[in-house]
């Protein structure tokens, strides 16, 4: 599994036109984006393999994005748990429908499906 430091190298390189900068808060990576929102990306410390992606939009449209694999019992009845999707807001959870092979792989995925389906984060 990719460090958070790869992961940061990931974002400023693979999306360097829309990533303004990026900073560390405690064991987290929050990544900067162009119009003012963030990603946080969490690898969990305590549990192995355990990751969330974070998208937050709250200045923009009031909406929270998160992907993540923590074992969050209140998403039992979702299909594809641990693996599960926030889509907009904390209690909106769904099915995840990303690769899970791969940390990376399914950063790159979550980020050009997020830009993709909710607009440009450049403008």
């Amino acid at each position: 599994m990719p460090s958070i430091h790869d992961l940061e190298k990931i974002a400023k390189i693979e999306f360097a036109d829309i990533v303004v900068s990026t900073m560390f808060i405690d064991h987290k990576l929050r990544i900067f984006l162009t119009d003012s929102s963030f990603i946080d990306v969490n690898l969990s410390q305590r549990l192995p393999d355990k990751f969330g992606f974070h998208w937050e939009r709250m200045n923009q449209s009031c909406e929270v994005f998160r992907y993540d694999n923590f074992p969050d019992p209140s998403w039992k009845n979702v299909s594809t748990y641990p693996y599960h999707f926030h889509n907009g807001t904390q209690e909106a959870v769904e099915a995840a429908s990303f690769p899970l092979d791969v940390i990376k792989d399914t950063i790159h995925c979550i980020l050009k499906w997020l830009i993709g389906k909710y607009g440009d984060a450049s403008q």
